[in-house]
């Protein structure tokens, strides 16, 4: 069920973002459906540490795209539109209703349907899925990921060695 309402919010963010136009407004609705989507995430694999490394990330690029579009567009007025905000709940309250519809429609499915061939099919997806962190870690692909620690560690020095401290900021606080 839960599953369901992040799908139908990450539907509803992504239709409030086409209809977006301030870039502000732009990028908080993507970290809402960037925090939306690493939830699902999380709740489909057993393990939230790919979700915490995916929102970490995407955290630090929406923070330099912040500092970016607030030196650019610092002065544009913010102006919250009721056509949206009608719009944005309408889609929001539909997606919810459908979501609790198509879940109870799902969840009588499967108390007719309860066997055992089910339930052992739901424990070898979680199971599968618990290992999928570990897979990251083990004999073939840990030497990439000792790879890409490495490379990051020397783009990290070389950008601190290339940086040029009096040159500052893009644009000079007056």
């Amino acid at each position: 069920m839960i599953q369901l309402m992040l799908y139908s919010l990450i539907i509803t963010t992504s239709i409030i973002f086409l209809n977006m136009i301030h870039p502000l407004a732009l990028g908080l609705t993507l970290l809402i459906q960037t925090i939306f989507v690493c939830m699902l995430t999380g709740l489909m694999t057993k393990s939230f540490w790919y979700s915490y490394i995916l929102f970490l990330i995407f955290l630090g690029g929406m923070l330099v795209l912040f500092i970016y579009v607030t030196s650019l567009a610092s002065n544009e007025m913010f102006n919250l539109s009721i056509k949206l905000t009608v719009f944005s709940s309408l889609i929001l309250l539909f997606m919810m209703i459908l979501s609790l519809i198509i879940d109870k429609t799902s969840f009588s499915l499967f108390l007719t349907n309860n066997d055992m061939q089910s339930i052992i099919n739901m424990n070898s997806y979680f199971m599968e899925n618990s290992l999928s962190l570990n897979k990251l870690y083990n004999f073939p692909t840990n030497f990439i990921t000792i790879l890409l620690m490495n490379y990051l560690l020397i783009t990290l020095i070389v950008v601190v060695k290339i940086t040029k401290l009096f040159k500052g900021p893009i644009r000079m606080m007056s």
